[in-house]
């Protein structure tokens, strides 16, 4: 099988296998003061410490979670008490979830946000929290999350960032984007499932309310003994990530569908170089979908990560691209990516493309 679905979730990185099985190997609790429980400790901290350096932030302002639905809930109500939210429309389904009466950016036809849209929302009303995420999960398409940020500051609100997609592909920093929260996902970076970080700047660190009270885990900000095999696989992960030499291999599988018909959705917008969302007009995208993976070929559909079917994608009406939001894939390269991969693609794509073009021939003359 080809495995082209890596921003529902990535393969394991053999690094992060081998750091998984060594903190199994310790019985420990990190909040025991025996020997076991500070070998955890060490465990729990060192992971910490490569996390926040490598996304630009501070090992004291780092709160683990369960993954990036969990630390994109907690950046909403812990930091958005007594503010108003703004949030994107193509957020992430975490994000609209936490947020159901939220203020909505609008997005152009290509998925980027309507900066002068924020400027009025930012100036009208109470000190606000605004959610932009970095890069979106089924376009690809990169935010000016730097250019937000200068707008939050001018006008007395917080920035927080679902980085989940764009974390490990792209340069990602807390302190670079201007943010004062970013939330990361392990299963993203070629990490285990189960492990997610809220990356905090330090005055939102200090305002931060928690979600799930404990036993004074994470500095009294997430309670809950720590998912520490999970963690230390997302700190080796983490820490070779990078999917930047991915352009070449997408941009093959973008012309391949281009030449059975298809459109790529946000082609004018910066887009992650592992990530096309390709629309075949007139073709659902469930039965492209079931076709491709037949085919031997795994891609889903552009909501499928987050509500395990195939449905309308949210992202692309709010883009504007109407009936095309039923009939659009996502193709998401893995870290290890192959050219045999798009060849295997291409093929798939021909084929499934003719076959249904020729069923709707059929339908139509009838």
């Amino acid at each position: 099988m080809t495995y082209l679905d890596a921003n529902a979730s990535e393969r394991l990185r053999p690094a992060a296998r081998r750091a998984m099985l060594a903190a199994l190997d310790g019985p420990g609790n990190p909040a025991s003061v025996h020997a076991a429980g500070r070998a955890a400790r060490r465990t729990l901290e060192d992971a910490r410490e490569v996390i926040a350096a490598r996304f630009g932030g501070r090992p004291a302002g780092l709160v683990f979670t369960s993954g990036g639905t969990e630390a994109d809930a907690l950046a909403v109500h812990g930091l958005g008490g007594g503010r108003r939210v703004i949030v994107g429309a193509t957020e992430h389904a975490a994000i609209l979830a936490a947020a159901p009466d939220a203020a909505v950016l609008p997005v152009d036809r290509d998925g980027l946000a309507d900066l002068a849209a924020l400027e009025r929302l930012l100036a009208t009303g109470p000190p606000a929290l605004v959610c932009l995420m970095l890069a979106n999960n089924e376009t690809g398409t990169i935010q000016p999350v730097a250019d937000a940020a200068a707008l939050c500051r001018r006008h007395g609100a917080l920035l927080h960032v679902d980085a989940v997609q764009a974390a490990g592909r792209i340069p990602v920093g807390l302190a670079a984007l201007g943010a004062d929260s970013l939330a990361l996902s392990s299963h993203k970076l070629g990490g285990p499932a189960g492990a997610g970080t809220l990356l905090l700047a330090e005055a939102a660190a200090a305002r931060l309310m928690p979600l799930i009270a404990g036993g004074g885990q994470e500095r009294g900000r997430r309670g809950g003994t720590p998912a520490l095999a999970a963690i230390a696989g997302f700190a080796a992960a983490a820490a070779e990530a990078d999917g930047l030499q991915l352009a070449a291999l997408r941009d093959r599988a973008e012309q391949a569908a281009l030449d059975h018909g298809a459109i790529v959705c946000g082609a004018g917008a910066p887009r992650l170089a592992n990530t096309t969302c390709l629309a075949l007009p007139g073709a659902a995208a469930e039965s492209q979908v079931i076709a491709l993976d037949l085919a031997g070929v795994q891609v889903s559909a552009g909501a499928a990560c987050s509500s395990g079917k195939v449905a309308r994608s949210h992202v692309l009406a709010a883009m504007g691209l109407g009936a095309l939001a039923r009939q659009a894939i996502r193709v998401s390269l893995p870290w290890d990516a192959t050219e045999a991969d798009i060849d295997a693609f291409a093929a798939a794509y021909a084929g499934m493309a003719g076959r249904l073009s020729a069923g709707r021939a059929a339908r139509a003359a009838v």
